[in-house]
């Protein structure tokens, strides 16, 4: 069985994180509190109007039909003031709550994309959606019921307890406030009790539909490896666990309910035996009977939601904590108080003795010295692991260097805002992932706003114009979730057409062609190199003939630059690159007999 988290107690100073988000409309929060008072006030008035109404029916004198009716329309009028503050307060209120869930759940999402890289690799999506889709339904209920059914109860516990005080003696004020204490006290404590089966039930729930997304989200590698199976079996056990939590949360429920039952139950036997014994003693009136139970049956409906609105009130404020903690993580990589705007002429970058890990027995690159002039192309190549991707992830500042810096426009990376230095970088990933929108949607992405005959040129640039021709529905294909519709070699040429829509003055290609045949690898280099001219451009690869053309050739071994010059340089000196060159020629011509 997954082991269980660490409890969080909720923190009730989480609410104060509300404030800000409800001050924008002070004037609608102020015309709902006075509807909530005013429907509360009808509302205690309607059982005192039902006890005159009782009397004046008891009693044959000559105001039998005209009392009686003037009460009838009061009580009336009272039950549709009640209905009609309460439906005001509700829609006056309406905007203040949608507004602040909207404000609450856009301020986390900008946070998680200025989070740095490491953060969401060490989180699962679907953890993090359920996060911010529990925080926003903790805030609407918080405010539905805080607002709405806890203030009011109060108010009107306060109301019946004066009006019992003052017109049926102290006696029955006394008896009605011990069973609200006893009651609340019951629910709270056996409500803490049982907390930990919801908050055990909660996180089975997140992990069954972290592991169903994840599932989902690698749709092809299942199916490539017939796991459809495997991974039911692996869903079902979470379920599993889920569904024994839900046992244990449904009992302890039904324990709550049972408890609060046998209070109210006693109460109300108490004080109608009290009620009755004054009757019969001629000391109170058939219409005080009338009211006093109406007055408990008014006041121990909302209680009987007590427990249930303590406990999600309580989940609520958790499942805020967890949301608005997210803002509370700071990013490793920021932008300091002083950081610079990159301006956008072409710049040249420079890697001053980068040494760089992903954790300390994890060493990347090690004292890495490189210079790539403005307006020059440079490749770097090498084996896998050698540490190619790991220098295009420190220039887009994704990582910052254990040790060095990286300069561009004789800038230190570190002083740069990051928005204005992605903005000055395009980039072609070895791996693509799409939206599921339209391939124009996809492309225009590089872009938001370019037209229609700029997304077309980056297509016919990237040769994806025939294709797309051949398409129905053209440019508005959809393109399915990660662009699984799409051929590997598809999805890159939408991932190089939304580069070279961006038009940018550096250019990373990361293993750019990698999945393209030989053909469209040619015809793609081509307008690559185009596209190169005038601009700063990395090129990050494995296959070396796609970098023959490069200005300069650095080659990577365990994060060291072990050899760099031209393509007919490197041949010539017979080093590590020319092995590498005749292992792939060798490799092409097997390829190619086969």
């Amino acid at each position: 069985m997954p082991q269980t988290e660490p409890p969080v107690a909720p923190d009730w100073r989480v609410l104060a994180s509300l404030w800000p988000y409800l001050r924008e409309f002070p004037l609608r929060i102020t015309i709902a509190m006075a509807c909530l008072v005013a429907a509360k006030l009808a509302g205690t008035a309607l059982p005192m109007v039902l006890k005159y109404l009782v009397d004046a029916l008891d009693r044959p004198d000559d105001a039998i039909v005209v009392v009686p009716l003037a009460l009838l329309l009061g009580y009336g009028a009272l039950r549709l003031a009640n209905v009609l503050f309460a439906e005001l307060r509700d829609v006056v209120f309406g905007r203040v709550g949608e507004r602040a869930m909207r404000r609450a759940a856009l301020a986390v999402f900008r946070h998680l994309h200025r989070l740095d890289v490491e953060f969401h690799l060490s989180r699962r999506t679907g953890g993090l959606s359920r996060d911010i889709e529990r925080g926003v339904a903790g805030i609407n209920f918080l405010l539905r019921f805080m607002l709405f059914n806890i203030l009011p109860t109060l108010l009107e516990i306060a109301l019946v307890a004066a009006i019992l005080l003052f017109n049926f003696g102290a006696g029955f004020a006394v008896v009605t406030t011990l069973a609200v204490v006893v009651y609340m006290g019951f629910s709270v404590v056996t409500t803490e009790w049982r907390t930990r089966f919801v908050r055990e039930a909660n996180r089975l729930d997140s992990e069954a539909n972290t592991r169903a997304i994840d599932s989902l989200l690698n749709y092809e590698t299942v199916k490539l490896f017939g796991n459809e199976a495997f991974e039911a079996a692996a869903y079902d056990r979470q379920l599993a666990h889920w569904e024994r939590a839900q046992q244990q949360n449904r009992l302890s429920l039904a324990a709550l309910n049972a408890g609060q039952a046998l209070i109210v139950s006693a109460s109300l036997t108490w004080m109608m035996v009290m009620a009755a014994r004054g009757v019969a003693g001629g000391t109170m009136t058939l219409g005080d009977f009338v009211a006093i139970n109406a007055y408990l049956i008014q006041l121990f409906v909302p209680l009987n939601f007590l427990g249930f609105v303590y406990r999600e009130i309580r989940r609520a404020l958790t499942d805020m904590q967890r949301m608005f903690g997210l803002l509370g993580v700071q990013p490793r990589i920021g932008d300091g108080d002083h950081a610079l705007e990159l301006q956008g002429r072409v710049p040249e970058i420079v890697f001053e003795g980068v040494s760089f890990g992903y954790g300390p027995d994890r060493r990347i690159l090690d004292g890495l010295d490189l210079r790539i002039g403005a307006g020059r192309k440079v490749a770097v190549v090498g084996a896998s692991g050698a540490g190619k991707s790991t220098v295009a992830r420190l220039l887009y500042r994704f990582y910052d260097p254990d040790a060095g810096r990286v300069l561009i426009d004789g800038h230190n990376l570190r002083g740069l805002r990051q928005e204005s230095l992605r903005a000055h970088i395009g980039v072609v990933p070895q791996d693509t992932v799409l939206f599921d929108e339209s391939i124009e949607y996809n492309i225009a992405y590089g872009r938001p706003g370019a037209d229609r005959p700029q997304i077309e040129r980056a297509a016919r640039l990237a040769h994806l114009d025939g294709f797309i021709a051949r398409l129905p529905e053209g440019y508005a294909t959809r393109v399915g979730e990660r662009g699984l519709k799409l051929s590997g070699g598809e999805k890159q040429r939408v991932a190089i057409a939304r580069a070279l829509l961006r038009d940018p003055p550096v250019m990373v290609f990361d293993e750019a062609t990698s999945s393209l045949d030989s053909a469209s690898e040619k015809a793609i280099l081509d307008a690559l190199r185009e596209v190169a001219q005038q601009r700063t451009t990395l090129v990050i690869a494995h296959r070396l003939s796609t970098v023959v053309d490069a200005d300069e050739i650095v080659v990577l071994d365990h994060g060291r630059i072990v050899e760099r010059g031209r393509h007919a340089e490197l041949l010539a000196a017979d080093g590590a690159y020319a092995r590498l060159w005749r292992m792939q020629l060798r490799e092409h011509g097997e390829a190619a007999v086969a």
